[in-house]
C-alpha cells in the first residue's frame, strides 16, 4: 500500500480533511496533496508528526512490516485494537470471536 492510500485511509477514518491536516500540522496543503497524489513523501520530521497526529507507528504509516504481522490487514486490526478503550477491547474480541464462529459454521 502507498504512503498516499494509509494517508488518506487515516484522514478518512477520522472525517477529517487535507486543509485540516495542512492547517493543524503547519504544513502547505499542497504538500499533503502531493503525499495523497503519491507524487511526494514526507521527510523523516514530517513523518513524525503525522505518526503522532494519528497515534500510529511510522511503520504503519510506510507499510513496513517488522516480522510481528503478516499483513497491512494484521497491522491494521493491531492498530484499531490498541486504540480503543479498555471495555471497547473487550467487546472488539468478543465480537471477533463470535465472527470467527460463524464463519467456521459457514
Amino acid at each position: 500500500m502507498n504512503f498516499g492510500d494509509i494517508l488518506r485511509t487515516l484522514i478518512e477514518e477520522r472525517d477529517l480533511t487535507q486543509k485540516q491536516i495542512a492547517h493543524d500540522l503547519n504544513i502547505a496543503p499542497s504538500t499533503i496533496g502531493g503525499y495523497f497524489q503519491n507524487s511526494s513523501e514526507p521527510d523523516f520530521e514530517t513523518l513524525k508528526l503525522l505518526a503522532r497526529y494519528f497515534d500510529v507507528s511510522i511503520d504503519y504509516l510506510l507499510d513496513f512490516r517488522s516480522g510481528k504481522a503478516d499483513t497491512h490487514q494484521e497491522d491494521e486490526l493491531l492498530r484499531i485494537f490498541r486504540s480503543l478503550s479498555a471495555d471497547h477491547k473487550v467487546l472488539y474480541v468478543e465480537q471477533g470471536k463470535a465472527f470467527f464462529k460463524i464463519n467456521k459454521q459457514s
